[in-house]
């Protein structure tokens, strides 16, 4: 920022200069022509001080510029014919006039009073100033800068930051769901606090520890803490910030970062997001060239393999593509340790919660309500909890409430999951029926099957990129999936179309995500889980992003055009076996299925406990969206509000993106 600021303060002062010779040189005019008629009238009057004459041009100044000179010059010229007067008769004819009329005599002079060379001077002076600003910005200031070999400047000079306790705010007491990582990376701030504790027994602290883990878990949380907590120095710089436009440069802030690591040791290099610069060398990243990410990936690797013994100087990374990283950088010696940052479970999913519940004002009692939306959340990451708290504030505070009830924490969940719901568009109402069958028939299924998630609500109001959606949530936080909850979901999942064709409707496409998702599941059983009897334990997967990058992609194909064929035949056996048996299964719940097709239509959105009580052949009684318009209504009436100000909170169109949600696979 100095360079730059340097920079922009030269560029001010030279246009000021520029703009001071322009008007300077405007100011600097001509001499004012008259004829020889007026100069001898000039002359008469007395007005003029000095006078010099050459052959065919008298020049000189006057008194006091006249009213009709411009700019309010006091120079004159004019011509006139020295064949026919020459110059001593001029001066005499002057002498006499000014003695006849008593004025002052007449100052005569020997040169011309020009401003040529003045002039000549001004229009070379801005352009001597652009050659002296580039010799010195150019030449002199980038050539004395001390980063970076000769023109490059500070391109080679390191953007890492120095974060402290003050400037982050962060400590371990505000790290929870990942204790296990925490503690890992506690051992290290030990060291760097007391080093001799771990050197008694001849123990060496690991040089590199590498965070991995999906993204939002908390590893740049856990690198901040880190900050926090250590009384050294803690350099944090991305991946990203070390490719430039210049081929080398990346290497050269590689190596400023790490000496001024040394120089300032113990302390902690951070390097954020470093797949962006140590992606696994060879022809598949780079196409073959030694490009700019090579050069930089190899000063790290020569940088953090040249320590000493006694360099106090621990690298931390944090990424979460560890598959792409290159085998030399994460082998012991550079990264000793790599530290599996996971998804919280639910105890620590409500450890996440109370951190961030700290902010905001929730009602009583807390842990109760964080205890429900933590067991609702299975393979939620801290960022989306974080999220869920922040949305839930933000809608308590539209509503005008004083505090975060349960309601705005399960709106705010159901809102960062699956988007937020739209109420305000109209829909056929051929096409409304045919959302309400297709949902109740994944509903339906969802209840039946012991296997299946539980339903956790239904609705045929859109929510983000759904028309319509039947949610659920697992009871568990699922690590593994079984045979049965696979053949479960699939059953499910062909649930919808099958509702929409006991109406005796044409196909459509809302039915799209439905496939998709259980296409890909069904492949999944049968190419990587072993789930198929006929393909045994084998696995069928795509090989490709763990083999040499220079293969070539033709002779990367793992299996036999035969085996080909009987995968695809065992997906597709796998989808019409669920599809019969979610045939069988609606149509001997065909009652059921209209019932919940029918409260859909009316009620619009139906939670699991309601559709538990309506396939156990209850009915509803609460009052639905009109009933809570016409009373609406009713109390504003006073005011002349008519049932066509009223907007319509049908939901919008089915798109093609609908189907249930089940838990990750």
């Amino acid at each position: 920022m100095r360079v730059s600021r340097g920079l922009f303060s030269w560029i001010i002062i030279v246009g000021l200069g520029l703009m001071f010779l322009v008007m300077l040189s405007q100011s600097m005019n001509k001499p004012h022509k008259i004829p020889i008629s007026a100069f001898w009238t000039h002359i008469e009057n007395g007005d003029i001080q000095k006078v010099v004459i050459k052959e065919n041009l008298i020049a000189g100044e006057f008194r006091q510029a006249p009213a009709n000179a411009p700019a309010n010059t006091k120079q004159f010229e004019c011509e006139y014919l020295g064949v026919v007067q020459k110059i001593e008769d001029v001066r005499k004819d002057i002498e006499r006039l000014t003695a006849e009329n008593h004025h002052k005599p007449v100052e005569f002079g020997s040169q011309i009073s020009s401003n040529v060379f003045m002039n000549i001077l001004l229009s070379l002076v801005p352009w001597l100033l652009l050659f002296a600003i580039i010799w010195f910005l150019l030449f002199r200031q980038l050539r004395q800068t001390g980063a970076g070999p000769g023109m490059l400047g500070t391109f080679g000079r390191s953007r890492h930051r120095i974060l402290t306790k003050e400037r982050t705010g962060i400590t371990f007491a505000d790290v929870a769901g990942v204790e296990e990582a925490k503690d890992e990376v506690l051992e290290i701030v030990e060291f760097l606090k007391n080093p001799r504790r771990f050197q008694r027994l001849g123990g060496r602290i690991p040089r590199g520890v590498l965070l991995v883990g999906e993204p939002g878990c908390g590893k740049t949380l856990l690198a901040k803490a880190i900050a926090g907590e250590a009384d050294v120095p803690f350099f944090s710089i991305s991946g990203s910030d070390f490719v430039e436009m210049f081929v080398g440069v990346g290497a050269s802030r590689v190596r400023d970062l790490f000496r001024q690591a040394k120089e300032n040791a113990p302390c902690i290099v951070f390097l954020d997001e470093i797949d962006a610069v140590g992606r696994r060398r060879g022809l598949g990243y780079n196409g073959g060239g030694h490009d700019e990410r090579e050069q930089t990936l190899n000063a790290i690797l020569v940088e953090m393999d040249g320590f000493e013994t006694n360099d106090q100087v621990i690298v931390i990374a944090a990424t979460n593509r560890a598959d792409v990283l290159d085998p030399a950088l994460i082998r012991p010696g550079r990264f000793d340790r790599q530290v599996y940052v996971a998804l919280p479970d639910v105890k620590g999913r409500f450890e996440i919660l109370k951190v961030h519940a700290q902010k905001i004002k929730i009602q009583l009692p807390i842990d109760s309500k964080l205890h429900r939306i933590a067991r609702g959340t299975p393979m939620f990451s801290g960022a989306d909890l974080a999220a869920i708290v922040n949305e839930a504030a933000l809608l308590a505070t539209l509503a005008g409430k004083d505090a975060v009830e349960l309601d705005d924490l399960e709106e705010a969940r159901d809102k960062v999951r699956w988007g937020r719901a739209r109420r305000s568009r109209a829909v056929d109402d051929k096409d409304r029926v045919l959302t309400a069958y297709h949902e109740a028939g994944h509903a339906l299924a969802q209840s039946l099957l012991k296997d299946a998630d539980p339903v956790h609500k239904v609705s045929i109001i859109p929510r983000g990129p759904f028309g319509g959606a039947t949610f659920s949530l697992p009871e568990k936080d699922r690590m593994t999936y079984n045979r049965s909850y696979a053949e479960a979901t699939l059953r499910v999942m062909c649930a919808g179309r099958i509702a929409e064709e006991l109406l005796g409707h044409d196909m459509n496409s809302g039915a799209a995500g439905d496939i998709r998702q259980a296409t890909q599941m069904a492949r999944m059983m049968v190419t990587e889980w072993g789930m198929s009897d006929q393909l045994g334990f084998v696995f069928y997967g795509d090989n490709l992003p763990n083999r040499p990058l220079a293969l070539d992609l033709a002779a990367s194909k793992d299996v036999s055009d035969k085996t080909t064929e009987l995968i695809d035949e065992e997906i597709k056996r796998l989808i019409d076996t669920a599809y019969a048996d979610a045939r069988r299964l609606i149509e001997t719940h065909r009652e059921q299925l209209e019932a919940l097709a029918q409260a859909l239509l009316k009620y619009e959105t139906l939670s699991g406990e309601e559709v538990r009580r309506i396939m156990a052949g209850d009915t509803l009684d609460r009052p639905t969206v009109a009933d809570l318009i016409a009373a609406e209504q009713g109390r504003r009436g006073s005011a002349g509000t008519t049932a066509g100000d009223v907007v319509d909170a049908r939901p919008v169109q089915k798109p093609p993106e609908t189907g249930p949600l089940p838990s990750p696979a």
